[in-house]
């Protein structure tokens, strides 16, 4: 009975003692050893190859060693360097120059001088504005859908119905940007609608398209040129500010909190960016609004050409110029 309400009361208690060598059987010479001595010439006690990984090169085009958010992310960022390396040549010429010169005709040349780098080549401006915005746009979309469907393999969404009930949790959130860079793509394009596309119809180039063409734009329907300009240099200026402030690494999302100062130190980058886009914007309205936008129209058979390209704006060409010009 007392066996049965202690077991353990028939257990031998041993003190530890140390071993003072290794046993025989556990000597690495021994051949009876736990770990035998390796023979090349025995497969049989030859190591296992090594199962690491191949190594990755430098460029991290080797192996598994980065997702597609990697490269994605990449493309989205050289991409947006590539064409900001023109929009700031471009700022400079319609903006800059002229806020400086205080004269559109004394900021002609210096238009008419860069633009060859672009568009003297077939493939130049292909290659050096239109590639690398579609890629920047194309590379932003593919990471949201990619994240998408790992959102949905976590959910455990796999039918048609599952992702549409789990819809609002399956897409990742727009940020500011990102909102500022899809509300960009429409504007952009009918930029280039009114500057390139519609005069390489009509003339068969843009070889007569310069600030001239647009001050007169302002100068014919006012409302729709400032509305417009003023669309274009505000998203564009956000945009671009934060997109280098991202791929700076200086956003405040970024600040960790540091003695408790984390929300305020986040909150004085957030001004100071801001603060940044606003000198931008008010530097380029100046020189784009002040300068080429208070030109005036151009006069004689010049104007009815601008005439006849502004009247080719979808919807809105017959109003913008109000009518056949004597």
């Amino acid at each position: 009975m007392a066996d049965r309400d202690n077991p353990f009361e028939l257990l031998q208690s041993l003190d530890p003692s140390p071993i003072e060598e290794t046993p025989i059987h556990l000597e690495d010479n021994s051949p009876d050893s736990y770990f035998p001595p390796s023979d090349p010439s025995n497969p049989s006690t030859r190591p296992p190859p090594s199962q690491s990984s191949p190594p990755s090169s430098h460029l991290g085009l080797s192996g598994n060693s980065h997702t597609p958010i990697y490269y994605l992310l990449r493309l989205q960022k050289f991409s947006s360097l590539t064409f900001l390396a023109f929009a700031t040549a471009h700022i400079t010429n319609t903006s800059l120059i002229p806020l400086l010169t205080q004269s559109v005709p004394a900021s002609e040349p210096y238009l008419l001088l860069t633009r060859p780098y672009y568009q003297s080549w077939p493939i130049a401006e292909p290659l050096l504005i239109i590639a690398p915005l579609v890629v920047h746009v194309a590379s932003g979309v593919g990471l949201r859908l990619y994240r998408r469907n790992l959102a949905a393999a976590r959910y455990g969404a796999e039918t048609r119905e599952e992702k549409r009930k789990y819809r609002s949790a399956l897409w990742p959130a727009l940020s500011s940007q990102s909102k500022l860079g899809y509300a960009l793509v429409p504007i952009v394009a009918a930029h280039t609608l009114v500057n390139r596309i519609i005069p390489a119809r009509a003339e068969g180039g843009s070889s007569n398209i310069n600030l001239s063409y647009v001050s007169h734009g302002f100068a014919r329907a006012p409302m729709i040129s400032y509305l417009g300009y003023t669309a274009l240099v505000g998203t564009a200026v956000w945009h671009f500010t934060w997109g280098v402030a991202k791929w700076a690494g200086v956003l405040p999302e970024n600040i960790s909190a540091q003695n408790g100062n984390g929300d305020a130190q986040r909150a004085s980058r957030r001004w100071i960016i801001h603060g940044i886009s606003a000198l931008v914007t008010v530097v380029w309205m100046a020189g784009g609004l002040e300068v080429v936008g208070r030109a005036g129209e151009a006069g004689g058979w010049i104007g009815r050409g601008y005439d006849d390209l502004l009247r080719g704006v979808p919807i809105v060409g017959n109003w913008m110029v109000g009518g056949v010009r004597s």
